[in-house]
């Protein structure tokens, strides 16, 4: 594992990044789960930097007794950013007295799938249709996912403690 630097985005400059890199992985400045749209601006966000590199970036909303993670993105694959990411957010939803740290991903998403479980995370419900439903609000949701898969469903997965 790299030496990474995390940095809450706290700058214009960082705003701007985070920015960029949601429109350019997630089609846009929102994000729907469980039929809410949650603006990237009203989410905590910590970002990694190797060698002042922005390397990647976590988002997560807090309620009164879990958070959700909105989104994780490394952007240099097999170097553990993910990972220290993902565990910084949990450092950081447990020591607010969270419950837990539960995420949406879509049916296709296998890749999540297997890195969250790998970590803690279990499956805990199931909302067919709610892609589908999503995708009349941000009409940039794709009808197809990865490896071809129809994309229709969302996977809450969570991790207690």
């Amino acid at each position: 594992m790299v030496q990474l630097e995390m940095r809450w985005a706290e700058t214009e400059a960082e705003r701007l990044w985070l920015e960029g890199l949601w429109q350019r992985e997630w089609g846009g400045l929102t994000m729907i789960t469980r039929g809410k749209s949650t603006a990237l601006a009203d989410l905590r966000a910590v970002i990694a930097y190797l060698d002042e590199e922005p390397v990647g970036a976590v988002t997560w909303l807090e309620n009164e007794k879990d958070a959700e993670l909105m989104s994780l993105n490394a952007l240099r694959e097999g170097l553990g950013i993910g990972s220290a990411l993902l565990a910084r957010a949990e450092q950081e939803v447990r020591a607010t007295g969270k419950e837990r740290l539960f995420l949406i991903t879509t049916n296709d998403n296998l890749h999540a799938l297997r890195f969250y479980q790998r970590r803690g995370y279990r499956l805990v419900r199931v909302y067919p249709g709610a892609v589908d439903a999503a995708r009349l609000l941000k009409p940039s949701i794709p009808v197809i996912g990865y490896d071809q898969i129809p994309l229709h469903d969302e996977l809450e997965l969570a991790k207690e403690w």
